[in-house]
This record gives structure tokens, C-alpha cells and sequence, in this order.
């Protein structure tokens, strides 16, 4: 079985690397099953750390198409195309693609349309909002893929409500804890967390990436100085990418105990994770790794498409309500925080059931 996987952004790489060693443990044990990662992107995308695959164990990218932009439907063009040149290059008989990217949408449809089989890893998490883009790329790909691997019984009933075909679904559990699991015992204090003064355990970590948000200028200016008087004297450490930086910079928002950083390598970013006090955040991802590793996590957004990090972990939403955030924050820096019950098969052993349902159906 010759299997290509495709990544659009540098977080589809940590639901990537466990499925490649799942792969080449299941070609040392003697099954037919190779395959080739993709990268949508440029090969010198200034997201991919040099540290990024080392830090993941994993191999670079086999192929890179190049593309890049900000216009939906451009990219979607430009991704289809070179995506069937690659193919036609170098064939395969499934495509696996993961998450909700314009690309794994793209890719997915090119693959179905050539009546290859389409494997969707983290199929079935929904927002409900079809205004959403992502919301969009999701629900198409479920649709037209043969393989529907779901993280939680959550999108695995949003699956069968769906009227998808019951013997496409395959309930395996979250990807993402392959990774954490992995690499927990390998993560690394930055150089600069002691000369920044930092403690373990005494420090908010906040991160921000939602383009909805950082276009509402006063709603971030009003959730970062609540963020700040909540926190007083405690430290508020916030790795973010230029684009972030600029909006943050553009509300005047400052303060001695904000350090405005830039993005960190995966097992720095980790380290971070794991040693804050608490997180202030609106990914997803982030508030699955908190839930984890039990740390008291908010979530600045109305809804999570893992509900169990809330359900049962160290979630809360608060969308952008200042009053929600800042009675939250009182909690989190009392120390008054739910803990974590680990969600059902959150226990490194995704990938595995991954690659054995494509090596059996």
C-alpha cells in the first residue's frame, strides 16, 4: 500500500509523526505499507523551525508544492494543481490528510476525483457554523472520504448523525496525545526562561492565532488588559508570530510582566505548556495538550471542537467576554482549577490503530 500524507501547516506535523514511525514499525514488522509526506507549502516557510523534524522524530518532507496566499479560492486552485502533478509523479493508492486546511480539502478532493481512497485523520469535529472556512474544508472531506478516523465519541456521533457509511468510521482516538506522550520526557527549558526571571509553575503562558479576533482591535485590546490586571505581578509570557505582534502592538498595550516572544520550537513550546501556571489561549490544539498534561487552561472562544477538554479536562470557554475571562483568571491564579480525567483512548496508541485499520480494510 502506497499511502501519500499531506500536511498544509506546521501543526499537521504533530498529527503526522506518529502515523510515519506507526508506518515504518508496521514495514519492520514485514507489511506491504510505504509511504510520502507533502507539504502544501514552500520549502522555506519561515514556520518550519529547522529544529521542527528533529524535534518530531521524523523525516523532512518528501515533496513541497509551493504554495502560499491568503485568497480561499486561489489557494485551492493552486494546491489542486500541483497536488496532481505530484501525483502523477509519484502515484498512490491513498491519500491521508488531516485536520481542516484549505489544503485538506484540496488534496482530498483531488484525490477522490482520480478514485483514490481518502483517509481523514480528526474527521468529525464540528463548529456547527458553516460561515466558518474551516467548518467548510471539514464537512466536505468527510464527505467524500472512505476512511474517517475520529478522535472523540463526540465527532464520532456527529459522524453517524451525518449519515455517513457506519463501516467508514473508525473511532481511534486523538492523534494529537501520540505526540505529547512521545515527546513528554523530552522537552527543553528555553535559554531565556531563567533570564527572564521565570519559575516553573509561576507564569501564564497566552497565546493568540485567530485572524477573527485580531481584526476586532478594541475587543483585544479589552481582553489583554483584562489578561494583564488579572494577572498583577505575575508574569504573562506570550510566544506569538509577527502578524500577532503587530496587532497586540497596534491596541498600545504594554506592560513590564508581558514578555511578547517569538514562536518557540516544538519542544520549547512544550516545556511552556507543561511548567505554566496556567494558559490563556484560542487553539484548540493547545487546550488538548493542557487538558493532558493537567493544567488549568481558558480558551478565549464560544465553542471547542474537542468538547471534551471542557467536559472532562481543564478547559474552560470563555469566548470574549471580559467578565467570563476575568472571573476565570481570578480562579486559575487562586489555584482553584478543576483537574483533568483523561479522555477515552488518549493513550498513544492512535497511530497504531490508524495504520492497522488501512493495512485490514
Amino acid at each position: 500500500m502506497k499511502i501519500t500524507i499531506v500536511a498544509g501547516a506546521r501543526p499537521n506535523f504533530m498529527k503526522i509523526a506518529p502515523l510515519c514511525r506507526a508506518i515504518d514499525a508496521a514495514r519492520e514488522a514485514g507489511q506491504d505499507i510505504s509511504y510520502r509526506v507533502v507539504y502544501t507549502g514552500p520549502e522555506n516557510d519561515p514556520a518550519l523551525e529547522a529544529s521542527l523534524f528533529s524535534d518530531l522524530a521524523m523525516k523532512k518532507p518528501d515533496s513541497y508544492l509551493g504554495v502560499t496566499g491568503n485568497d480561499h479560492s486561489q489557494v485551492t486552485a493552486d494546491i489542486m494543481l500541483a497536488f496532481e502533478k505530484e501525483l502523477n509523479a509519484h502515484p498512490a493508492q491513498t491519500v491521508l490528510v488531516v485536520d481542516d486546511m484549505t489544503a485538506t480539502m484540496s488534496c482530498a478532493i483531488v484525490a477522490k476525483k482520480r478514485g483514490l481512497k481518502v483517509a481523514h485523520v480528526i474527521a468529525g469535529t464540528r463548529s456547527f457554523d458553516m460561515n466558518m472556512p474551516r467548518e467548510v474544508n471539514r464537512t466536505i472531506v468527510d464527505a467524500i472520504s472512505d476512511y474517517l478516523f475520529a478522535a472523540s465519541m463526540a465527532a464520532n456521533r456527529n459522524l453517524n448523525q451525518e449519515g455517513m457509511i457506519p463501516e467508514y468510521i473508525h473511532y481511534v482516538g486523538n492523534i494529537l496525545m501520540d505526540t505529547i506522550r512521545y515527546n513528554r520526557h523530552r522537552l527543553l527549558q528555553p535559554l531565556w526562561f531563567s533570564t527572564l526571571g521565570l519559575k516553573k509553575g509561576c507564569y501564564l503562558l497566552l497565546t493568540l492565532n485567530r485572524h477573527e479576533l485580531l481584526q476586532q482591535r478594541q475587543v483585544l485590546q479589552s481582553l489583554l488588559q483584562t489578561i494583564l490586571d488579572r494577572a498583577g505581578g505575575v508574569p504573562v509570557v506570550a510566544p506569538l508570530h509577527p502578524y500577532v505582534q503587530q496587532a497586540i502592538q497596534a491596541t498600545g498595550i504594554s506592560a513590564p510582566n508581558l514578555h511578547i516572544l517569538p514562536p518557540q520550537s516544538y519542544l520549547h513550546f512544550g516545556f511552556l505548556i507543561n511548567q505554566a501556571q496556567g494558559i490563556v489561549t484560542d487553539s484548540g490544539n493547545i487546550a488538548e495538550e493542557a487538558t493532558f498534561l493537567d493544567v488549568p487552561c481558558i480558551t478565549l472562544n464560544t465553542y471547542a471542537e474537542h468538547p471534551e477538554t471542557w467536559r472532562i479536562g481543564t478547559n474552560e470557554l470563555v469566548g470574549e467576554n471580559t467578565f467570563a475571562l476575568s472571573a476565570s483568571l481570578e480562579k486559575m491564579l487562586k489555584g482553584d482549577w478543576k483537574h483533568s480525567t483523561l479522555p477515552e483512548r488518549w493513550d498513544g496508541r492512535t497511530a497504531e490503530r490508524i495504520v492497522q485499520v488501512l493495512l485490514t480494510k
